[in-house]
């Protein structure tokens, strides 16, 4: 080992110098939205994917049910061995397919969840900020077709806004979000598939397990499918 000391500027370049070979990624139109209108959304946005990312890995096999245009996948990618994804915009599964080619694990698949099933068996289930979108009479169809993807022991982990924080939400937020849960609520329709549900709240990307009422952002997870939908 040399004992010379190295300059700031050397220090910089050993440093960083790598990193400018690196090709450089484009963001997707959601988030490029975000990042020139509300920079701090993306952060909430990214604590939620860093939670799911611990939830799930070390498993071998996952599903994002809505991923959007991808910013959470990279995240995803590292966590299991293969990461299987669905949206049924075509657009969105093209752009990702584009920008994210550098991971290799990932599989898009275009198809409408609220209509037609997978035939697909993985270890864990996760959507963020999907269920609030769905028309309500929908529901029980969407939440079938995505246990279904489960094998015996999966999990599956859905994000939500809490309606008890709807009056803060933008008009943007407001028209889109025609499924809102409460805490309870979102328990109680995990527990109608799972034999084990945990809860969880966010306030921005700060992670508890505080009064549901007052989470702004809510998690169930599902573990141990139901014997009667295996």
């Amino acid at each position: 080992m040399s004992d010379k000391k190295l300059s700031a500027e050397e220090a910089y370049e050993k440093g960083v110098g790598d990193q400018f070979l690196v090709p450089e990624i484009s963001l997707g139109p959601w988030t490029s939205n975000s990042l020139l209108t509300d920079p701090k959304h993306l952060a909430f946005v990214m604590g939620r994917y860093k939670f799911v990312a611990k939830m799930i890995e070390g498993r071998k096999s996952a599903l994002e049910i809505g991923p959007g245009d991808g910013i959470g996948l990279p995240m995803m990618a590292q966590a299991v061995e293969k990461l299987h994804t669905v949206d049924w915009d075509q657009r969105l599964i093209e752009g990702n397919k584009r920008r994210l080619s550098a991971f290799t694990n990932i599989e898009h698949i275009c198809l409408d969840l609220n209509k037609q099933a997978l035939n697909l068996k993985v270890d864990a289930v996760y959507s963020v900020d999907v269920i609030e979108h769905l028309e309500p009479e929908n529901e029980e169809q969407f939440m079938l077709h995505s246990v279904s993807c489960l094998n015996a022991d999966g999990i599956i982990l859905t994000g939500t806004p809490n309606v008890t924080a709807s009056q803060y939400a933008s008009p943007q937020s407001e028209a889109q979000h025609i499924n809102l849960k409460s805490h309870k609520e979102l328990r109680e329709l995990t527990a109608k598939y799972f034999k084990n549900v945990f809860m969880f709240g966010m306030n921005d990307e700060v992670l508890h397990t505080g009064y549901g009422p007052m989470c702004h952002y809510i998690w169930a997870l599902g573990v141990g499918v139901k014997d009667e939908y295996l």
